[in-house]
Formats: structure tokens, C-alpha cells, sequence
């Protein structure tokens, strides 16, 4: 009909872009600044010597190679590394584990909610007040070495002994996080087809092989997942030592991580040094997370692609 007001389309795209400004700008303020302000200030020599402030004065990759030739740096990758490995290694089994008891409904486990909260609770506790409570109870005149007294055995100084030390951050990065770890690898655990599992037991295979040939390649998304983020939060592993070995690393720094190391250039304001130690732990966790995840994922299409190769050799037989 002639005169008819045609009726006005709402758009709704542009809605989408306007909620998104804010996650945006937050993102840009508080990440992308600080990222190429690090980038920036790595070149350039500015620091306190006393009350005289040296800089800014461009350095080019002097500061670069200072950090790399010229600093403890390896040995501080090394702790940090091990630190991780040794923490890491039975958080994924324990957690492996567990998502599989309370997973497996055969087993017919009860309370199962309540013994998931209770694996879950360390990750919530603070860690400031995990490393304190870790100093309090393995100090030399602590709960432990006081029962180790009263059983008529020598006190043992932990914090003197290198491997105690390592050995007690491993495990608090372990009691934190694998609570974490045994939820994640339950969702993946819990989004396998059933009739994936029921063809795998029909076929006689025995639990071994239905988890090593169905279960594991069927969550291997939600592994990588776990190994890169532990391995990030492993590089950047800071606050669990620094208080339980009050900033000092030690005995003899083998226990300061990459972080601690960086923390000590900011405390004493030498920002050139510090913004290219962040540059370059930037480029090793971007380089050592792409180097985890493409050969994991390739191992598995390529595992994917000769599996559909031999189903069609079979199928035209």
C-alpha cells in the first residue's frame, strides 16, 4: 500500500562491537601499553646508582646482552625449570587418576561432590598464606622437626638443604593446582561418547588400552591445554619461593626463579635491565608454548590422518 511506513530493520551487529569496546579498551590500557613500554625501555640504560638517577640513555641490546652473557640467567632457567618438571609430573598423573575413579560409573564411588571440593580447596588458598604456613611447619623450630625430636631423630634444616627446598616448593605448586588439573581433565573425561567406550569393550579391549587408545587421544585438547598452562605458570613462578625462601633464592640461589631474578632488577629500579629480562622470558614461553602445541597436535592429526587412511583401505577391500 502506497503511504505504508516501511518497517525499520534493528541491527544487532553493532550492538555486539559496542559491549565489546570496553573489554578492549581495558585490554589496550592495561596489556598492550605496558607490553611495548617494556619493548621500549629495554634499549635504554635507567637506574638509580645511590641518589643519582642514571638515563634514560639508549643502550641498543646492551641490556640484551648483559642478561644473557653476562648474568646467572641459566642457572635461574634450570631451578625454574626443574622446580616445575618435578611439581608438574605427579599433578598430572594424581589428577589422571582421580578424573578417572570419579568418572568411571562401574565404580560406583559415593561422596563423590564432597571429595572433589576438598581437592579443590588448596587452589583457593592464597599463595602468601600457603608459603607461610609451609615456613612455619618445616622451620628448625617447627611442628615437623619438633616430631622428629620427640622420635629421637636429628632435626633436619630444610631450608639449608638445596633439594628440601626445591623439593617443598615442588609440592606446594602440586597441592595447589592439581585440584585444578583433575577438574579440567574430568570435563574432558565426561565429553567421551559413551558408545565410543561401549565399542571398545564390546571389541574386548581391557581398560589399559580403552584409556592409552580411547580415552588419553580423546582429551589430548584438554592435556596441551593443562601442559601449556602449567608450563606458563611454571615460567612465571614467583610468589611460592620468594616468601619461602624471603626473596633470598636460597641456599646459594638455587631455588630463585626467572621472576625472582626479575623482581630484584625492578626493586632496584634498573628498568633497563628488567624490561629485556621480560622481553626475552616473553619470547622463550611464546616460542617453547607454539614449539608444545604444534607438535602435539600435529602427532595427533597426523595419528587422526592414517587411522581415516586405513579405514578407507579397509572399506574398498
Amino acid at each position: 500500500m502506497k503511504g505504508s511506513k516501511k518497517a525499520k530493520s534493528i541491527s544487532y551487529a553493532k550492538w555486539g562491537y559496542i559491549f565489546l569496546i570496553p573489554f578492549f579498551l581495558i585490554y589496550i590500557i592495561f596489556f598492550m601499553i605496558p607490553v611495548f613500554s617494556t619493548f621500549y625501555n629495554s634499549f635504554f640504560e635507567n637506574y638509580m646508582s645511590g641518589l643519582t638517577q642514571i638515563g634514560p640513555n639508549f643502550v641498543g641490546l646492551e641490556n640484551y646482552k648483559t642478561i644473557l652473557f653476562d648474568s646467572d640467567l641459566p642457572k635461574y632457567a634450570y631451578n625454574t625449570l626443574l622446580i616445575w618438571i618435578v611439581g608438574f609430573i605427579p599433578q598430572i598423573v594424581v589428577s589422571m587418576v582421580l578424573a578417572l575413579w570419579f568418572t568411571n560409573a562401574r565404580l560406583k564411588l559415593r561422596f563423590t561432590g564432597f571429595f572433589k571440593t576438598v581437592i579443590y580447596m588448596p587452589n583457593l588458598i592464597m599463595a602468601a598464606a600457603f608459603s607461610m604456613l609451609f615456613w612455619a611447619l618445616f622451620s628448625d623450630i617447627g611442628p615437623i622437626n619438633n616430631f622428629l625430636v620427640a622420635m629421637g631423630h636429628e632435626p633436619i634444616s630444610f631450608f639449608q638443604n638445596i633439594n628440601a627446598t626445591r623439593g617443598l616448593i615442588a609440592l606446594m605448586n602440586f597441592l595447589m593446582w592439581f585440584g585444578n588439573t583433575t577438574i579440567l581433565l574430568m570435563a574432558g573425561v565426561m565429553g567421551i561418547d559413551e558408545s565410543v567406550l561401549e565399542a571398545a569393550q564390546i571389541d574386548g579391549a581391557s581398560s589399559w588400552k580403552t584409556f592409552w587408545h580411547v580415552t588419553l587421544p580423546s582429551i589430548k585438547p584438554i592435556i596441551v591445554y593443562v601442559f601449556l598452562t602449567s608450563l606458563i605458570g611454571g615460567i612465571q613462578m614467583f610468589d611460592v619461593p620468594q616468601i619461602l625462601t624471603n626473596g633470598s633464592g636460597g641456599p646459594d640461589r638455587t631455588s630463585m626463579t626467572m621472576i625472582m631474578y626479575l623482581n630484584k632488577h625492578l626493586f632496584s629500579k634498573n628498568y633497563g635491565l628488567a624490561g629485556a629480562l621480560s622481553v626475552i622470558l616473553f619470547i622463550v614461553t611464546a616460542i617453547l608454548s607454539f614449539i608444545i602445541y604444534r607438535n602435539l597436535m600435529e602427532r595427533d592429526s597426523s595419528w587422526e590422518t592414517r587411522r581415516s587412511k586405513q579405514a578407507i583401505k579397509g572399506g574398498g577391500k
